[in-house]
């Protein structure tokens, strides 16, 4: 359950206790779940998919797909194709408790995100599947789905008639 304090002026912090308490919490079965209500596996992808945004551009020959992901390796990047047209962007982005312990560090203030991130996209049906990159750049996160090209106009084939 997602709780949030209207009235507190800076709720980030409570916020990020209850990202952190989700972060910790077993993935639950679906047998143990009241009917109606989400299971926390579903809560908790949903808000890692709101935490992604992303631009979507139509280029003339391909589709991009562009996610920010500042302090990600490309390495903790997965890019997958699921279910024929859905093309999912999913990760963690983390922070190295064990150095900042060993070097003294304090936060004074967190608001940058830590945790899982997914996004998903529905590809159009001119994808050409077999043709995905994917560049991790600067923080930018790149796909790149081609096209597949248009089918050539068929023109009516004229068959010559001959005389008996």
């Amino acid at each position: 359950m997602d709780v949030r304090f209207p009235g507190f002026v800076d709720n980030i912090f409570l916020n990020n206790i209850q990202d952190m308490l989700d972060q910790f919490t077993d993935e639950v079965s679906d047998t143990k779940q009241q009917p109606n209500n989400p299971s926390r596996v579903y809560v908790r992808d949903t808000k890692a998919m709101a935490r992604t945004p992303a631009d979507i551009k139509d280029l003339p020959n391909a589709y991009q797909y562009i996610v920010d992901m500042p302090g990600v390796k490309p390495s903790e990047v997965k890019v997958q194709l699921e279910d024929d047209h859905v093309l999912v962007v999913s990760g963690e982005r983390r922070r190295d408790k064990e150095k900042d312990e060993k070097e003294g560090v304090k936060y004074v203030k967190m608001e940058r995100r830590v945790g899982k991130f997914m996004r998903k996209f529905e590809l159009p049906e001119n994808a050409n599947l077999e043709k995905i990159s994917a560049v991790c750049q600067d923080g930018v996160l790149t796909v790149t789905v081609e096209k597949v090209p248009p089918p050539k106009p068929k023109f009516p084939k004229t068959i010559e008639v001959k005389g008996a």
